[in-house]
C-alpha cells in the first residue's frame, strides 16, 4: 500500500498571546474595541504563553527521539512562530530542526470586524451582526475578511501539500484556534453542524494538542485517525495555567 499521510500529526494552538489578554480587558471594561497596537501578525506571546510553550516542548522532549516531530509547519504569525521556537528550545524537536512557515495556516481574517468585541460589532456594524446571525459563522464573510469556508479552502491545499511531501513523517502544525477546528472538519469529513457543535462545547486551549495517528486499515490508502483533542495534560503536569480565550482578533468568532 502506498501511504499518503504522515505517520502522526499534531495540531497545536499557539500559547496565550498579548491579544488574549487585551481581549479579556476589553470585555471586562465593556468596551467595543480591543486595545492592542500591533498588527495581528505581530502580536507576541504573553509571559504565560511563553511558559505554556516551554511546557509543551518539555512534553514532546519526554517522548522517545523516534516519536518526536521531524517536520514542523507553522503559521507566519509571531505568536505561532514563537510557540514553535520555544517548543524546539525545550527539546521538543531536533536542535537543528527547520520550520516551514506556511501562510495557509494563518489566523482567520476578520476584515472590518478586526479588534471589535461583540458589543463593538453590534454598535459599529449592526448589518454585519445581522448577516452573521442569519448565515452563521461557517458561511458569514465580513467585508475584507474570511468565512470558515474560506479558511477550509486554503487548508485543503495545505493538507494536499502535507500528504505529498510529508507522508510517513511525524508532523507538528502550530497554528490558531480556527485552524485546529477546520483541520478537524477536513480530516474527519465533518458536516457544518458537527464541527460547530464541537466549537460550541468550548474554545481550543492555548498549547492544547490535537493528535492524529495513521491507520493503515482504512481503505483504500489508510487515513489519519483522531487520537486526542484539546489535550492539555502537558501543561497541567508542570503547573502551567491552562487558558482558552479567543484571540483579540476573534472576539466574535
Amino acid at each position: 500500500m502506498n501511504q499518503r499521510w504522515p505517520e502522526r500529526l499534531w495540531i497545536v494552538r499557539h500559547g496565550e498571546s498579548a491579544g488574549n489578554v487585551a481581549r479579556d480587558a476589553a470585555h471586562a471594561a465593556g468596551l467595543g474595541r480591543i486595545d492592542i497596537a500591533d498588527r495581528d501578525v505581530d502580536v507576541p506571546l504573553s509571559a504565560l504563553g511563553e511558559e505554556q510553550s516551554r511546557a509543551l516542548g518539555r512534553w514532546f522532549a519526554s517522548l522517545p527521539a523516534n516519536e518526536r516531530p521531524n517536520v514542523v509547519l507553522t503559521s507566519p504569525y509571531l505568536r505561532a512562530r514563537s510557540t514553535a521556537e520555544l517548543i524546539k528550545a525545550a527539546g521538543g524537536t531536533h536542535e537543528r530542526q527547520q520550520f516551514v512557515v506556511d501562510e495557509r495556516l494563518r489566523e482567520k481574517e476578520f476584515g472590518i470586524l478586526d479588534r471589535l468585541t461583540r458589543a463593538g460589532i453590534e454598535e459599529l456594524h449592526p448589518e454585519q451582526a445581522e448577516f452573521r446571525q442569519l448565515l452563521g459563522k461557517f458561511y458569514h464573510r465580513p467585508p475584507g475578511g474570511e468565512s470558515w469556508c474560506d479558511v477550509i479552502l486554503r487548508l485543503r491545499s495545505a493538507l494536499d501539500t502535507i500528504s505529498l511531501h510529508h507522508s510517513g513523517c511525524r508532523v507538528l502544525i502550530v497554528g490558531h484556534q480556527v485552524v485546529v477546528l477546520c483541520m478537524r472538519y477536513l480530516l474527519e469529513c465533518m458536516t457544518e453542524q458537527e464541527i460547530l457543535a464541537i466549537d460550541a462545547e468550548g474554545d481550543v486551549a492555548n498549547c492544547a494538542v490535537t493528535e492524529y495517528v495513521f491507520d493503515a486499515s482504512v481503505e483504500p490508502h489508510g487515513a489519519l485517525s483522531l487520537h486526542r483533542y484539546n489535550f492539555v495534560a502537558p501543561l497541567e503536569a508542570v503547573g502551567a495555567p491552562v487558558t482558552s480565550e479567543p484571540d483579540a482578533k476573534v472576539a466574535a468568532r
